[in-house]
């Protein structure tokens, strides 16, 4: 797991986070990363799969049943990493 080291934080911005994990009843660190966590990936997005889909529905050139064997049939195996030899 990578390590981030942030400067200059503001003494009133460092008792907050504080504060706030004491609440939530875990550390400091815990509380910063859920922050940047939920920030950084909200429940919310769209991914880009599902955004490409709901276009081509719209468009009227992709039904429910299609989209369904497009998934059915993509291959869903982890790709290889690269090498730099």
């Amino acid at each position: 797991m990578a390590t981030l080291t942030v400067r200059n934080l503001p003494d009133d911005v460092h008792r907050a986070l504080r504060v706030r994990a004491a609440q939530r009843g875990c550390s400091t660190e815990a509380e910063v990363r859920a922050i940047l966590e939920k920030a950084a990936k909200p429940e919310g997005r769209l991914k880009l799969g599902s955004l490409l889909a709901s276009i081509a529905r719209e468009a009227g050139g992709l039904t429910d049943a299609e989209a369904e064997r497009f998934n059915q049939l993509r291959d869903k195996t982890a790709a290889a990493p690269l090498r730099f030899e």
